[in-house]
């Protein structure tokens, strides 16, 4: 019998320090309220340096989420804005009220997404309609208000995308979610095109899985098990190790890269 080999990163390693990757830069985060990688990818643009703005739906866990992070980096600064990324209005809204509380915008993050488990017999126009609009829908309107401010000055930006590796894999019960992330990455790419010519660079990461609260509240234990075993090490990722990634992304180590999908997983995409 072959014994089984289990890989050292069974056991995730303990959260790297910050670098400075992001010092003096400006972050705008959505969905950030909670303890996804929204949030994650928040405090990890303070950990290398930047000053914060986070924005979700929700008021409250968006306010506690502001004092989480003011108290563990008092000496940076942490702005909120409270938006319903299905609104078009109230996305706009945020890229002029960042700009103003963080003096300039130098990094979108487009975290927001949906998801669910819905086969497609039993799926509702409904349903496949709010998990299209949060998840693919939401970063176009983003991405668009974004260029627009990046087109009218003169520094540039950077514009991440939280995609999945469900836009290249097949997942029972993931039509929605699957077809929206795909059209993330496709978006993406072809944004990343036009906005070369105002100095800006678009990317993605792309995760496999990242077990946090959130994720468990709307997918079975069984399913997260599941996956997490078919990973090389035999877990999901932390949302630390994907908000890392992302933070690389925004950062001036990675300004020849722009219309990638960078897959954060340790199996193939």
């Amino acid at each position: 019998m072959t014994a089984t080999i289990k890989s050292p990163l069974a056991v995730a390693p303990e959260e790297v320090a910050g670098h400075d990757l992001l010092k003096g830069k400006k972050i705008v985060v959505t969905a950030a309220a909670g303890t996804g990688i929204g949030f994650s990818t928040a405090r990890r643009a303070l950990l290398e340096g930047a000053d914060v703005l986070v924005s979700d739906f929700h008021e409250r866990r968006l306010g506690e989420t502001v004092e989480k992070l003011s108290a563990e980096f008092g000496n940076q600064q942490v702005e909120s804005f409270v938006c319903d990324v299905s609104s078009t209005e109230q996305v706009d809204a945020l890229i002029v009220a960042a700009a103003e509380k963080l003096g300039r915008i130098d990094t979108l993050v487009n975290n927001a997404g949906l998801g669910g488990e819905t086969p497609i017999v039993d799926m509702t126009d409904e349903q496949w309609d709010r998990v299209v609009d949060i998840t693919l829908t939401s970063t176009f309107r983003a991405t668009r208000a974004a260029m627009r401010y990046f087109k009218g000055v003169e520094h540039g930006g950077v514009i991440v995308n939280n995609a999945s590796v469900l836009g290249w894999r097949a997942q029972h019960s993931q039509s929605h979610y699957a077809a929206a992330k795909a059209g993330v990455m496709a978006l993406t790419r072809c944004s990343a095109i036009e906005a070369a010519e105002f100095g800006v660079r678009i990317n993605a990461v792309s995760p496999s899985i990242a077990k946090h609260p959130f994720l468990a509240k709307v997918t079975s234990d069984e399913l997260l098990d599941s996956l997490a075993s078919r990973e090389a090490y035999g877990r999901a990722a932390e949302v630390w190790e994907i908000a890392s990634v992302i933070a690389m992304l925004a950062s001036d180590y990675t300004t020849y890269m722009t219309g990638e999908i960078v897959s954060v997983s340790s199996q193939r995409a």
